[in-house]
């Protein structure tokens, strides 16, 4: 058979092409790219997601933010609120629908979600319940050493419905407790405001403080940690107390700890949890050894001192936490100012000096911010949410923690990252092996700059005031 003569000049044409389809393919692969999501000072943007892509090239021209995976510090446990007697009232009296709908939005993970990681409550009230109580309350003049009268009853009534459905959102969510008050028959003074815890009751307090996270237990919810008492140096507020150093030490090693081991308590006690102008408090108590040995770590507040304060406690006891507790947004809030404020200090500063967690004050209240409780409540505490009716506004501590709380999840540790003038910032290598780096531009003007990565970098800009989270995928 004869076969036709090659045709050396179509088949140089069909193998060109073949290779131009190839080269064009390869060029249409898609480029990496970071996430981001921006919230602006003026609110256009409010947590607006979009893509930046990644390159290789060098950067020129802009302020760069070199993250440093390798330079590790601590683990986040997570980002939140306090979920106030007054919040959980609020929550309850939604609809279910309602409910279940900004529960999820909050606690959820999912597309709309902000993925709300870590919750404080108050041990009995706090001053933004409609009214001060203890679990155990007596008739005047009776005392009640045993815990004989000792009842959860009223968290019955709305926290711990609201705290199991949260629990069906996110089961892994961490929970924390403070007390406000001791019940005001253990107190000098008699009254739920102010006073000191008498010392004949310290061992019936310790009991009172093991009883809650075994009741809270037995109701399906973990208590993770708890801390001591909440700003021990402020007893102006209803209810509070007033409670030294030295007191608290006292307390701790020789009867919370103690209580707790014996009961077999995985709860972690930490101290202090009042504001940063006092660092010698919680260094004082754990200069103590034994007092030490029952310490998880210390918690902090910044309506006084500055937040670098908390680098000081470190420095002193390296071995143990810190975490920031809260902060408050004053009524009707201020959206620029505290969008600025609340980043810069809390979530950049509170992580860059070693917390663990950042928590706002308070997750809910209605228009006129109720409940709150007579002689000292906060009557001008903004919720991260005003709930009226089934109606939800939010308010700027919600955008301030979605800022944090949606990409950075707990296990993730937070990595090394320069500091850059005009442009504070904070980075974190997530559990899925993300890099995120939260920027907030801290000047009058709209600020260019990039994040750098390795050989990877995206180049973007924020507008003044702005804040913006970034998202590198894990390769």
């Amino acid at each position: 058979m004869k076969y036709p003569e090659l045709n050396i000049s179509f088949l140089m044409k069909g193998c060109l092409a073949l290779c131009l389809s190839v080269a064009m393919v390869s060029c249409q692969m898609p480029q990496q790219q970071a996430k981001s999501m921006v919230t602006t000072a003026d609110a256009t943007q409010l947590l607006t997601e979009g893509a930046i892509n990644v390159s290789s090239k060098p950067v020129n021209g802009v302020p760069v933010i070199e993250i440093d995976e390798q330079t590790q510090f601590q683990q986040i446990d997570g980002f939140g609120y306090t979920l106030t007697g007054g919040s959980a009232f609020h929550l309850n009296n939604m609809s279910a629908a309602a409910r279940t709908k900004v529960l999820n939005e909050l606690f959820g993970t999912g597309e709309g979600s902000i993925g709300v990681s870590y919750v404080r409550l108050s041990v009995g009230a706090s001053d933004l319940d409609e009214k001060p109580f203890s679990y155990n309350d007596l008739v005047e003049g009776e005392v009640d050493p045993e815990l004989e009268h000792f009842s959860l009853d009223y968290d019955r009534r709305h926290l711990i419905p609201v705290l199991k459905e949260v629990l069906t959102i996110n089961p892994d969510i961490k929970i924390m407790g403070s007390p406000w008050s001791p019940p005001k028959w253990m107190k000098d003074n008699n009254d739920t405001r102010g006073g000191s815890l008498l010392p004949e009751y310290y061992n019936a307090y310790a009991n009172y403080l093991v009883k809650y996270v075994q009741g809270m237990s037995a109701e399906g919810i973990t208590i993770d940690a708890l801390t001591v008492q909440n700003e021990p140096l402020h007893p102006g507020n209803n209810p509070s107390l007033l409670m030294l150093a030295e007191d608290q030490a006292a307390f701790v090693k020789n009867h919370l700890g103690p209580a707790f081991e014996n009961a077999s308590l995985q709860t972690k006690i930490i101290i202090y949890d009042h504001n940063a102008d006092r660092p010698d408090y919680p260094i004082t108590i754990l200069n103590d050894p034994e007092a030490k040995k029952y310490i998880d770590g210390s918690a902090f507040h910044l309506y006084g001192g500055e937040i670098e304060a908390l680098s000081e406690v470190h420095e002193a006891h390296p071995d143990k936490n810190l975490y920031f507790t809260e902060q408050w947004v004053g009524a009707p809030g201020n959206f620029p100012e505290n969008l600025q404020w609340h980043t810069r200090e809390l979530i950049i500063g509170a992580t860059r000096n070693w917390c663990k967690t950042v928590l706002e004050w308070n997750l809910a209240a209605d228009p006129e911010q109720n409940p709150h409780t007579d002689r000292g409540g906060c009557d001008r505490c903004l919720g991260a949410i005003t709930i009226d009716g089934d109606k939800v506004i939010r308010n700027p501590a919600y955008y301030i923690i979605a800022h944090a709380s949606k990409y950075v999840r707990p296990g993730a540790i937070r990595v090394g990252s320069n500091e850059v003038g005009g442009l504070p910032n904070v980075a974190f290598k997530a559990p899925n092996g993300d890099l995120v780096t939260i920027v907030l531009n801290d000047t009058d003007k709209e600020q260019g700059f990039a994040i750098s990565l390795g050989d990877g970098n995206i180049k973007t800009a924020l507008k003044a005031g702005a804040v913006g989270t970034y998202v590198f995928p894990a390769e």
